[in-house]
């Protein structure tokens, strides 16, 4: 760890479905000065992500489910549009988003290719993502997908357009960060 923080006290707010800590902790500025601080941490694992992308025909897989947090926050119908995605759940990321894959889209891919990790939320969330994209053919899709009963998943799967979906930020029918990053990679990449 860096020299300039040091961690005073760590609580518990919550571990209902994650865990929600408050870190209080002393700061050095570059000035000397030292400050405490109290942040809330968000701590929900870490996860993976992938655009399913089909060159020849210029398509990707995206996948259609119902988020809480958007519909508090203003999404009227509370769906949103998104790349196939899910935690790493003590897994490596690429085992991860193989399974994940599998059971949200019902393809089966082997050849993934992972482009980059980044924090979504930084601010207030712990984890990292992790980012591939991977080719797909209409042979690979072995069930319907759609995401586990038992997680009580209910994921539409759909195909779009490269170009569609591109043009889906610009409408706000695709808002999901993760989505937009990978399709801004597809297309600075030359993937489709």
């Amino acid at each position: 760890m860096i020299d300039n923080v040091k961690i005073i006290k760590t609580e518990v707010l919550s571990d209902n479905w994650y865990v929600l800590r408050k870190v209080t902790y002393e700061y050095t500025k570059k000035d000397g000065s030292v400050q405490t601080q109290s942040r809330e941490a968000y701590d929900r694992g870490n996860g993976a992500t992938i655009l399913l992308y089909n060159k020849s025909r210029r398509t990707v897989i995206l996948t259609r489910q119902f988020r809480i947090p958007t519909y508090v926050n203003g999404n009227a119908s509370g769906m949103l549009i998104e790349a196939c995605a899910g935690l790493l759940d003590k897994d490596n990321a690429e085992d991860a988003i193989l399974r994940e894959t599998q059971e949200e889209t019902g393809y089966k891919v082997s050849d993934v290719k992972k482009i980059f990790e980044a924090y979504m939320s930084p601010g207030s969330v712990t984890e990292i993502v992790h980012f591939f994209v991977a080719e797909y053919e209409k042979e690979m899709k072995i069930d319907d997908g759609g995401g586990l009963a038992d997680e009580e998943e209910n994921i539409e799967v759909l195909e779009f357009n490269i170009d569609d979906a591109l043009n889906m930020i610009e409408t706000g029918e695709i808002k999901d960060g993760k989505t937009i990053m990978l399709l801004q990679h597809a297309r600075l990449k030359n993937l489709i």
